[in-house]
């Protein structure tokens, strides 16, 4: 069986038993062949992330593990995927994906083959611009001898800087609804700049316009019912707004909106005052996630 191209890895994938466990999805990949490894983890790069549930996850879950579990064959994979796929964004991942860890967790005994490799492989020495490990650790300086940074930061650059930056501050809630559900909905592969800045902008939000947070959450539940989604709606943009300013607000929502009601499930509020969260189970009641 060899996977020449998304169709394929995903079909692959899609008729894959279902993974419920790490040794289930260990059982299922361990064995397979590095070549086909390389192109299905170059192809969960692509998927996005609220397509990232059930097998998918399991096997988005077996690479990340896979530096700390098995840190040669991580490596191999490293370069076979250098190797063999064009797509610049794709290969950028393996930073953040696989050196940063390997280097973190197995520095010693990985840095000897990786300089041996980065002496004939232009790729590697441009991936390796974009590690950074501690400006005193021991392996930085050695690293510094081979990687081409220059060339890694200009692509990093070109990767990050969106082709229409946008301007939050001046969107209409429904426009900043759209726009939450577009970012979040990529796959970390094709995030840019404008995600920040809708981080930056919910951060406002929470401390300027609470208010203007739940008119925001309650905008983006009219129009997304992705699990996914709704899980990072829930542990992230609600959650951070509750507060005892905010109670008041969210029980009125939570008695007229079912949709929103059901959110709060989502939502873990252990560190919030003793009163606000009896007022939360009160509304939450059996239907916590």
């Amino acid at each position: 069986m060899r996977l020449t191209d998304d169709t394929g890895v995903l079909e692959v994938i899609a008729a894959a038993p279902q993974l419920r466990t790490p040794d289930e999805t260990e059982a299922f990949l361990d064995p397979m062949p590095l070549s086909e490894l390389a192109s299905m983890w170059c192809v969960l790069q692509r998927v996005s992330r609220r397509d990232q549930v059930g097998s998918i996850r399991a096997l988005i879950l077996y690479f990340d593990h896979l530096p700390h579990r098995r840190p040669q064959e991580a490596l191999d994979l490293v370069l076979e995927v250098l190797k063999t796929e064009a797509d610049k964004p794709t290969v950028m991942q393996l930073n953040d994906k696989f050196l940063l860890a390997l280097l973190y967790a197995h520095g010693e005994e990985v840095i000897a083959r990786i300089e041996h490799e980065a002496g004939h492989n232009d790729r590697l020495r441009w991936l390796l611009g974009g590690v950074h490990v501690a400006a005193d650790d021991p392996l930085m300086s050695r690293l510094a001898e081979f990687a081409d940074g220059e060339a890694w930061h200009a692509d990093h650059l070109a990767r990050r800087t969106p082709r229409e930056p946008l301007d939050c501050a001046n969107m209409s809630t429904g426009a900043l609804a759209r726009a939450w559900v577009e970012q979040y909905s990529r796959s970390e592969r094709d995030q840019d700049d404008n995600l920040f800045a809708i981080m930056e902008f919910e951060r406002d939000l929470r401390e300027d316009d609470p208010d203007g947070m739940i008119d925001l959450i309650l905008e983006i539940l009219k129009i997304e019912a992705n699990p996914v989604l709704l899980s990072l709606l829930a542990a992230g943009p609600l959650e951070d707004v509750i507060s005892a300013g905010t109670i008041d607000r969210i029980e009125r929502e939570a008695r007229v909106n079912e949709r929103f009601r059901d959110l709060l499930g989502g939502v873990w509020y252990y560190r919030a005052p003793d009163d606000v969260k009896t007022r939360l189970d009160a509304l939450i009641g059996e239907s916590r996630w």
